[in-house]
């Protein structure tokens, strides 16, 4: 849980998306946050505060005169303990409150007398974004250090299509979760391959592995949250784009050989995830292979490029990591692929207990020890992956 103990103040304004605000409540919980729910009253008119209650397990707060706060100063009381403010959705009117000032309500009091982080979420309609008066005050806003998360384009209650939409909920999350993630990879590039690659055998067959993508998809995330410049090279996954990341989609190792050689003088750190198929079929056919007695099925197949062993090789190589996925003697092999590839970092993990799985145990294997990360989810494995090759490039 990436946000244990933390505890937020989630405040909703008058808007729409304020349905979105239940979602995220339950997902914040679910990562371990302690949730405070601030509402105004215009936000009441979209979702109640009984609602809002169930889901955080605490009681709401809609009124600076509350009776319940013993000094009438729940403006105060409220934020004095919190890690962070975050306001989602954020109206227009509330954008111009916190940009101005102004203090109105308990939710604008609370963010004008804090001593912690505001994020907020802006929801509004195209046109009120677009407009003038509140890019100006987003401006403001950020100048003060608030930080803005989003919005996207997409559809709008109102029928029409543009800025203005608030992020949804996981993204939401993600977000705050980079946001008190150690930036120990601040501004370093990082270019990694992730998936399997599909080699075609004819237009409508080709082969391919097990592999999800997911290990590698949870370490470009991981990197992005510590504040890394990511270039992600992707081959055939459904997995959603991590958020902060670049994404370049392939198909086959040979296409994912050019896409690396193109960005790796770019990048600081290459870490190759990506479950490539060592051979391809030399004699593919331009149309499908109809099966019939008298056709000839035999396939030559021809060995596909070492990406890593390549990248490794350049005259001013990245600081490489690899991956090695095997089913017996880990340690061993992995040793012997380090070596074999002269790289200063391979990862290894059994192919039989991780692909597929959002678990998996790694062995970590370099110059400096043989490091083993017990069995967790990809995601935190991935980012204690992470703090140890921001420790090793310094």
């Amino acid at each position: 849980m990436q946000l244990a103990d933390k505890k937020i103040i989630l405040g909703i304004t008058g808007g729409i998306a304020a349905y979105k605000a239940a979602e995220l409540v339950r997902l914040l919980t679910q990562q371990g946050a302690q949730v405070q729910v601030v509402m105004t009253q215009a936000a009441t008119q979209f979702i109640t505060p009984v609602t809002m209650q169930a889901l955080s397990g605490n009681p709401v707060f809609t009124d600076q005169w509350d009776a319940r706060v013993s000094n009438n100063m729940a403006h105060i009381n409220l934020s004095r303990e919190a890690d962070a403010i975050v306001v989602a959705p954020a109206s227009a009117d509330f954008l111009a409150k916190v940009a101005h000032g102004l203090a109105d309500d308990l939710l604008s009091t609370l963010c004008l007398a804090r001593n912690c982080p505001l994020l907020v979420a802006p929801a509004m309609n195209r046109e009120m974004w677009d407009n003038v008066a509140t890019q100006r005050n987003v401006a403001q806003c950020r100048a003060d250090r608030v930080v803005i998360l989003g919005p996207v384009s997409g559809d709008q209650a109102c029928g029409e299509v543009g800025m203005g939409r608030m992020l949804e909920a996981a993204d939401l999350v993600q977000d705050l979760i980079a946001y008190f993630t150690p930036k120990v990879l601040k501004d370093r590039r990082v270019l990694i391959t992730a998936g399997p690659t599909y080699e075609p055998i004819d237009p409508v067959r080709g082969i391919t592995n097990s592999s999800s993508g997911k290990m590698g998809f949870a370490i470009a995330r991981a990197a992005a949250e510590a504040g890394a410049r990511v270039t992600l090279i992707a081959g055939p996954t459904a997995l959603p784009t991590p958020r902060q990341v670049r994404r370049v989609d392939v198909q086959t190792a040979q296409q994912m050989m050019d896409e690396v050689l193109g960005y790796v003088n770019r990048a600081e750190i290459f870490i190759a995830v990506a479950a490539v198929a060592d051979w391809r079929v030399e004699n593919t056919s331009a149309q499908k292979i109809k099966k019939t007695a008298t056709v000839d099925a035999t396939l030559k197949l021809v060995q596909n490029p070492d990406i890593l062993a390549t990248v490794a090789g350049l005259a001013n190589p990245p600081y490489c990591v690899g991956f090695a996925a095997e089913s017996q003697n880990l340690e061993t092999y992995v040793q012997e692929k380090r070596r074999a590839k002269n790289v200063p970092m391979m990862v290894g993990n059994l192919a039989q207990t991780a692909l597929g799985s959002d678990h998996n145990e790694l062995l970590i294997c370099d110059d400096k020890a043989v490091t083993p990360l017990p069995r967790a989810s990809k995601d935190e494995l991935a980012r204690q992956l992470v703090t140890l090759i921001a420790k090793r490039i310094g």
